[in-house]
Order: C-alpha cells, then structure tokens, then sequence
C-alpha cells in the first residue's frame, strides 16, 4: 500500500478479461461534462425509497414500511420520497434530481451475483457479456474525455474492459513516510511503465491528502472523495461509486433509513465538491433489482423484480417522476410478489447517457446494451 488509500491500475493488476466486444468511435468535440455511476448492491427498495402513496392499496400492502412516507417530501399525486432524503428532496425542487419507478434490468431470476452482472455488464442475461457497458461507454467519447475511475478497492464489473480505468479508495493502513515514497519513486524513475503509473497515483494523492477524516470511508467523504478526482481539468471525467447494505430482509425500516441518509449525504458532498461543475453533471443511482411489494415477518422484504432509479445533477431535467405505473392491487404484481417492472432500465440508461454526452441514442445503445439495442433510448432526461 502506498499511503492510507491506494490508487491502482488495471494495467498493473491484470484484471482485464479478453475477448472483449469492437471499440465503438463517434467523432465529436470534447465535453466538460462529468457523469456518476453509484451502484446499490444488495437490491435496494424501490417501494421503500419513492413510496406510492397515491395507489390504494399501497399502506394496506406495505404496512409499517408506509408509516414514513407520512413526513416525506411530496413529489407529485402518486408518489412521495422518503423522509431521509432530505438533500435530495432539494435537488427535487430546483428541477436536479428525477426518479424512474418500476423500472428494472432484463434480468428476472433475483440472484444478487446474476442480477449485478447484468446490471453492469448490460447483456440480457448474466456472464452473456465479457465487459462493463461504462467501460464501453469510454470507446466512444473523445479520448481527452475517455477517463474513468472506481472509488472502490477494485476495479466492478461496469468498468473492466479494453479501456483502461484505475481504482481508488480508502485504507485501514497506517500512512506511509515521506521518505519512502521518495525511495520508491527513484526505484521507479527509470521504469517506462511503473514510472508513469507511480506519478499518477501520486498526483492523486495529493488531490485527496485532506480528506483524511474517517479514511473517507463514511458515505459523505466518499462523495467528496469522487469530487475531488473529478474535479480537475486533466482528472477522470467518470465515476463510479460502489454501496452497499441494501439487502433489507430483516428490520427494514431503521436499515433502509440509515442507508438512503448515507446516500442522500454522498449526493449532497458530489454537489458540494464539483461546485460550478455541477451544472455539468450526472449521477445515475441504480440497483440489480427490487424487493416485495409485502413485508415479510421478520420487518424486512425479499428479493424482488420492479424498483426505482434516480438521476441528480445541474444536467438533468428533474422535478419529475418518470412512471408508466403498474399499480400495487394483487392482479397487477408481478408473479403475485413483485412491482411490474413497465419501463427498462437499459433504456432509461441509455437515453440519460447518450445525451448527456452528445452521443446518438441508437448508436449509444448499440454500443452500451447490445441485447437491448432495439429498445428506444428514453428520451427528454437531460437538458439540452
């Protein structure tokens, strides 16, 4: 480890799989534009985050997990977003932050492994597809544009590619010295390859030297961390965060609480270190599926099909909540269990990203949703 956090390459770790689909170019002019990728492992609660207290049969269905809602920002005649999501409630209101509900990936079998796969790789099935649709995303944006970082250990499977990207995220180590790393950068000084690597993870270091509070472990450091990478003009233009925790089975309403609190204050710390930039940006919030309209015995919900999504950022024409609405009766769920999932989740991709870059919807989503390619990217999702 170099410092407290560690910065590495997927040149030198080897984590690339071959085989990977062609490299898509589009000719166009570079961008200021940032975009955010924060992945909710663990199938977070689509019901339980935007909560559809409009449908009739939502309090009876949802029980003590409708209770919150009472207290929660009203968003339009349906739907309302929990209470914890303060900041984001904000966003709301100034036009920055739009919510997709029943929304889902092609995938339906509720394995968590399965399901993230398709997610990030954006085959219609799991292990169909070899390489992440963000790191192809990268073959098809200017080069000076083309750059990509995981705030996490390693680097997920939305980003692995033919595309280099890099990884960085707090350590539980102690700090090395000053002389050390000097020591190690006269080692590297005549190594081609490990010089310019080692420069650029210190070059990294340095934008990040004050995050020091927590290890930037907790959810609004990581989003000042983000910030602070994508902030320079030579920094990645992308990133993506990793979260986790969203595998409500069990006394879901005090976990689900805490957990959109973290992710409420990671978009607020976004917003608070891109500054002007923000205007520029993105983030799209997404999970590998829903959880049961029902609530189990124990307080939780199980693994679901439909959920929710969310854009925020100065980019995005929010103050809305994008639905095609199932409705919550028993006839209407389903396999009698779940949310109908009515909008897809490539699409809804597709469309935030292909203009938010500047890039040809058709084109975007041959190149990022090869299975879906077929389905319309959503369109009207940011501003142009």
């Amino acid at each position: 480890m170099l410092d407290r956090r560690s910065f590495l390459s997927t040149g030198t770790l080897g984590v690339l799989a071959s085989a990977f689909a062609p490299r898509i170019a589009f000719a166009r002019a570079a961008t200021n534009k940032r975009f955010v990728f924060i992945i909710q492992r663990g199938a977070a609660d689509g019901l339980g985050t935007i909560g559809a207290v409009g449908d009739p049969a939502f309090a009876g269905v949802r029980g003590e997990l409708a209770a919150d809602f009472a207290t929660g920002a009203k968003l339009d005649g349906m739907f309302t977003l929990h209470p914890a999501m303060t900041a984001s409630a904000g966003l709301y209101t100034q036009g920055q932050a739009l919510f997709a509900h029943a929304i889902a990936s092609p995938y339906r079998d509720r394995s968590h492994f399965d399901g993230q796969n398709v997610l990030e790789t954006g085959g219609a099935s799991a292990y169909q597809v070899r390489d992440g649709w963000l790191n192809r995303l990268l073959g098809v944006l200017p080069a000076d544009e083309a750059r990509a970082i995981a705030v996490a250990a390693t680097v997920p499977m939305a980003l692995r590619g033919r595309r280099e990207v890099a990884s960085y995220a707090p350590s539980s180590l102690p700090d090395a010295s000053d002389d050390l790393l000097q020591r190690v950068a006269m080692l590297y000084d005549g190594d081609q390859q490990l010089h310019g690597l080692w420069s650029e993870a210190m070059a990294t270091r340095q934008l990040t030297s004050d995050l020091a509070q927590d290890g930037g472990r907790n959810a609004a450091a990581t989003g000042a961390l983000a910030a602070r990478l994508l902030k320079p003009d030579t920094g990645a233009r992308i990133a993506m965060i990793e979260t986790g925790g969203w595998d409500t089975h069990t006394g879901q309403r005090g976990r689900l609480t805490a957990q959109l609190k973290g992710l409420d204050a990671m978009v607020a710390s976004l917003q608070a270190g891109l500054g002007p930039l923000w205007a520029d940006t993105m983030v799209l919030v997404a999970t590998e599926f829903g959880r049961t309209v029902a609530v189990n015995g124990t307080g939780g919900t199980d693994h679901g099909t439909g959920t929710s999504a969310m854009l925020f950022g100065g980019a995005v024409k929010g103050g809305r909540v994008v639905s095609d609405w199932p409705g919550l009766a028993p006839a209407a769920l389903y396999e009698a269990r779940d949310l109908k999932p009515t909008m897809q989740l490539d699409a809804f991709i597709g469309g935030a990203v292909s203009s938010h870059f500047g890039v040809e919807p058709e084109r975007a989503m041959a190149a990022l949703f090869p299975a879906s390619a077929k389905t319309a990217a959503i369109k009207g999702l940011v501003r142009v």
